[in-house]
């Protein structure tokens, strides 16, 4: 672990605040940005690919600022994409048909 110290102004008062950093690593990321217009919404994602999260993807939707790690499986189960995404059964059953389409 490494302890890092982080001096502050605000308001021209000093403050110091130590952080200890858990966990820094850096890693090469296969990542897809894909849009695509289903029958009730559009969607802005971006599907990232990285050994951290044990063969699934991180799915953002960047017009919903929502993420959520799943694979194929997860993604095709109803409940999962409508609670990660709030939404409803009809847009959540699009974006469902999409993801296991274009996930490994």
């Amino acid at each position: 672990m490494m302890k890092t110290a982080i001096k502050l102004t605000i308001g021209g008062i000093r403050l110091a605040e130590e952080r200890m950093i858990i966990k820094d690593e850096v890693q090469e990321v296969k990542t897809r940005f894909i849009s695509f217009k289903a029958n009730h919404q559009r969607f802005d994602l971006a599907l990232i690919h990285s050994n951290r999260y044990q063969g699934k993807t991180l799915i953002i939707d960047l017009g919903g600022n929502r993420f959520t790690v799943m694979n194929k499986e997860e993604a095709a189960k109803n409940g999962n994409l409508e609670h990660a995404f709030n939404l409803n059964e009809v847009r959540a059953e699009e974006l469902r048909k999409f993801l296991v389409e274009v996930l490994d």
